[in-house]
């Protein structure tokens, strides 16, 4: 390995990448599996107001990290602006959860690959096409990052169509032109619908949504291997608002109309029925005979594309730790190629733990689930608190608004939105739980909080830092993880 190429990821990611990345990311198992699971537990109103919110909290948090990342564009960016403009505990702690998080996403999307392969081989054990998956996403990313941005490209483009077909199917079901009878909007007010459940029931939902969404801040992970990044990012977070806006809240709309929620199909009633995607249902509703075989590849291909963008993000998650000291030395290592190789090894193998998933059911599954949902809005927090103390930091030190490539709009109010709807959203996971004392409930729905407490207060403990002076914040621009 040629020492000068030691600690250097290559810039080879073009715009129409980043922009598919960012919306593949997003478009997945949330919309594919899991909005069913969300129209059945809230009903259709509660799961489009979940949605609908997360939604525009995500568009701002895109816009802050835009405004960073476009100034400091760096490989694993909000851990290294936590460390650089609030404190380097925050950025320890921030690093390591989102770490954790898609490692742990990678499992739930590997652990999903195998129960929609069981949709055409339920004879096959799972743990099989688990370890397929992970051996060709590894392969993938060991190549180059321009596989990676390349397979990316297409596999969201797939995914991109295919909601696309969906929606006008849909809305030719709704209408009736297809299915036979037309539904209208009679299951928006079937039974206790719109709202399901009240509060409560809408704030467990935000979580699936949150859960969705998860994959649009890889806009900032990209932009240290992105080759222009003050042209690629803001046009790509642009885009992906407004077509993840529309992909989902049409979508939601659309499988509310066709299938009443009280629908055993959608995920509500048991997990087995994951393989049912509501967009199978809705085009078998509409008459087509190969609807499910169809669908099913479209969501494989989904979920295939999140598990490359999950080992894609925190393999240069770990890298980014290991350059700022956080993470052992030799996850920092890069090969001829670009490719942070151990630190792809070090996730891969956390991306086995999925087999327990398809070992032991179910519940370890959602159990997956709820423990990755909420370290994402954790980092999410974290992306709105970083960006608030880089802005005061900016103009404290007498710097002009128009020095910056990229503003977010209507500041302060982003992140102040996103902080507190972050917050909400965190304490509001398990309301019953808390009402009936069942600890073990919150337990699994807490569990990322104290997690990532610990590792804050470890790291002030051991090194004593504290809170960085607005006067004091680095604002150099100088590219960290150059040698």
């Amino acid at each position: 390995m040629a020492e000068e190429q030691h600690q250097e990821v290559h810039r080879s990611l073009q715009t129409r990448h980043l922009s598919m990345i960012a919306l593949g990311g997003s478009i997945g198992t949330g919309l594919f599996v899991a909005s069913g699971s969300a129209i059945s537990t809230a009903g259709p109103g509660g799961a489009l107001l979940a949605y609908v919110g997360i939604g525009i909290m995500v568009y701002f948090l895109m816009t802050s990290l835009g405004e960073m990342a476009t100034y400091l564009p760096v490989s694993g960016s909000f851990s290294t602006y936590a460390t650089k403009f609030v404190d380097p505990a925050l950025g320890f702690a921030m690093g390591w959860n989102y770490w954790f998080n898609w490692a742990i996403t990678l499992a739930v999307d590997i652990s999903t690959a195998a129960i929609v392969m069981q949709f055409w081989l339920p004879s096959v054990p799972g743990w099989v096409f688990s370890l397929i998956a992970l051996v060709l996403i590894f392969t993938i990313n060991a190549l180059s990052v321009r596989s990676f941005g390349e397979t990316e490209y297409w596999l969201s483009l797939i995914k991109v169509v295919t909601v696309l077909v969906f929606l006008v199917i849909g809305v030719l079901t709704i209408v009736g032109i297809m299915g036979g009878h037309a539904t209208g909007l009679s299951n928006f007010t079937y039974k206790k619908a719109p709202f399901v459940g009240g509060i409560p029931t809408i704030l467990s939902v935000f979580v699936v949504a949150g859960f969705s969404f998860q994959g649009t801040e890889l806009i900032g992970i990209t932009a240290g291997e992105s080759a222009t990044p003050e042209k690629s990012i803001p046009a790509a977070i642009k885009q992906v608002f407004w077509r993840i806006l529309l992909f989902y809240i049409l979508a939601i709309f659309v499988i509310a109309a066709i299938i009443p929620y009280t629908s055993k199909d959608l995920l509500g009633s048991s997990a087995s029925d994951i393989a049912i995607s509501p967009f199978t249902l809705v085009f078998k509703r509409a008459g087509l005979a190969a609807a499910a075989s169809v669908m099913n590849a479209v969501i494989l291909t989904s979920v295939l594309s999140a598990a490359n963008s999950g080992m894609y993000a925190s393999t240069r998650m770990l890298y980014s730790l290991s350059l700022q000291g956080y993470a052992p030395k030799t996850f920092g290592r890069v090969n001829r190629r670009g490719i942070p190789v151990m630190a792809l090894l070090g996730t891969t193998v956390i991306g086995l733990l999925t087999f327990l998933s398809s070992l032991f059911g179910a519940r370890i599954y959602i159990f997956l689930v709820s423990a990755s949902g909420l370290t994402g809005f954790i980092a999410w927090l974290g992306i709105a608190v970083s960006h608030l103390r880089f802005r005061k930091a900016f103009v404290k030190q007498g710097h002009q608004l128009s020095e910056l490539r990229y503003h977010a709009k209507w500041f302060p109010f982003g992140p102040w939105f996103a902080f507190i709807l972050c917050l909400v959203v965190i304490i509001g996971q398990d309301l019953h739980s808390f009402a009936t004392l069942d600890w073990q409930a919150i337990g699994v729905t807490y569990m990322s909080i104290p997690l990532f407490i610990i590792l804050y207060v470890y790291y002030k403990l051991r090194y004593h830092t504290k809170m960085i002076p607005l006067n004091k914040v680095d604002l150099t621009r100088k590219q960290h993880h150059k040698k």
